[in-house]
């Protein structure tokens, strides 16, 4: 119950302070990991996680799928077609170049085996412009800039994860038994049909004359298709998450409105699964994992933020015709997003002979790139001339009236969302 009443606090004060965060280098994301250190073992310990506790593989799993489910239902197939080319050149090419750039400073820098090295770079490959919402929520920010870093970062999650799951497999076959790659293979597959079939099931249903839903209860219906998929998967062993994923794109192209009524709660769902697993993960941060990095590794955490990643998406981008700044931008926000948060629980579970050095890695290189990421979004925005967050409104001039700080308002530069 301790632990609910912090979640709740925390809560209470990112809700309250999630305007200001809109507009300053404060992070919602940033208080949930703060405030879920704060309160474990390493400061006032007021709650007892550890790795091995049940409440972190559940949050994990939970959070997860909920977030792959609503990403995926941001992947827009007609949109995907008409302008693949530049998120497919930074898939195709960026993706794997961070993912092997990763291994490198893992196994030269760090130490690790290059199985586990390989696991490391496809941890830490994803990418989440969620920590980084005032490049990708502001009108005036070129779309087409918001559309390259929207839907790496919607994809670039489902490409990992089976990438993620045959190196816990491999990394793991000293301690255990073989990698049984048809097992691998059929988990896989298995999610992959549920996430197709389960929603386009449902859309026939919803079609027939006596059935459908009333207006109000709309929202449930893809929220009852994720918990039934859910059970599902985990009935028959099959991959939740390349089910969420594929379920959450099906279902979006299947049915639009669904889609919309679901989209307000979905979103409001994936949020407090995130801030959840983020608080759980904010616990396991203690003083001691972060006294525990090599100095080799507290390196490549560098280099992995400011080097890998602008590197390799510059390189996949060459010979388009973004400007400049716009490839800068999107070269920098390439923030580690909240599946490499779960995917690195996930590695922590595995059991793995080094799985404890790629864990302490991998939380630290997180850790690092929320915090330099979510506090040079809003500064970074500026340079594109914006001024307001799209969803929020500005101060009412009479307020500012009130404290004197009314300026005269001319020119273009100020102009509605």
């Amino acid at each position: 119950m301790v632990l609910v009443a912090v979640f709740g606090v925390a809560l209470l004060i990112a809700v309250l302070l999630s305007g200001l965060a809109a507009r300053t280098v404060l992070s919602t994301t940033f208080l949930f990991l703060a405030g879920g250190a704060l309160v474990s073992d390493g400061f006032l310990g007021l709650i007892h996680i550890t790795p091995d506790s049940p409440i972190v593989s559940v949050t994990a799993d939970l959070a997860l799928f909920a977030v792959l489910f609503t990403d995926g239902m941001h992947v827009a197939f007609p949109k995907l077609r008409a302008h693949w080319k530049n998120p497919a050149r930074a898939l195709g090419l960026g993706m794997p170049l961070a993912f092997a750039g990763m291994a490198l400073l893992t196994h030269y820098l760090v130490g690790l085996d290059w199985t586990t090295s390989f696991l490391v770079g496809a941890v830490l490959a994803p990418t989440d412009p969620v920590f980084a919402s005032a490049i990708v929520g502001r009108k005036e920010v070129p779309s087409r800039l918001r559309q390259l870093l929207n839907v790496e970062s919607g994809i670039n999650d489902g490409l990992a994860l089976p990438v993620v799951l045959v190196l816990i497999a491999a990394a793991s076959t000293g301690a255990h038994a073989p990698v049984d790659g048809s097992a691998i293979a059929l988990e896989l597959a298995l999610g992959l049909g549920f996430g197709i079939v389960g929603p386009l099931l449902v859309s026939q249903l919803v079609r027939l004359r006596l059935l459908g839903a009333e207006p109000k209860l709309q929202p449930l219906l893809p929220l009852a298709v994720g918990v039934v998929l859910y059970a599902a998967c985990h009935l028959t062993h099959a991959n939740p998450y390349l089910a969420a994923f594929s379920a959450g794109a099906v279902l979006a192209h299947v049915s639009p409105q669904a889609k919309e009524a679901f989209e307000p709660l979905g979103e409001a769902l994936a949020e407090l699964a995130k801030f959840a697993a983020l608080l759980v993960f904010g616990a396991l941060l203690t003083p001691s994992l972060f006294a525990g990095l090599s100095f080799g590794g507290y390196v490549a955490v560098v280099l992995a933020i400011v080097l890998i990643r602008p590197a390799s998406l510059l390189l996949s981008i060459i010979g388009t015709d973004f400007s400049r700044r716009e490839k800068l931008t999107a070269a920098w926000f390439g923030p580690k997003g909240f599946a490499s948060v779960v995917y690195g629980l996930l590695v922590l579970q595995a059991g793995l002979p080094q799985g404890e050095e790629a864990f302490t890695l991998i939380a630290v290189c997180i850790a690092f790139s929320i915090v330099a990421h979510s506090s040079t979004d809003v500064p970074i925005a500026r340079m594109f001339r914006v001024d307001d967050l799209v969803g929020i409104p500005d101060p009412p001039k009479e307020a500012i009236a009130l404290v004197g700080r009314e300026q005269p308002v001319a020119g273009p530069d100020r102009r509605a969302d």
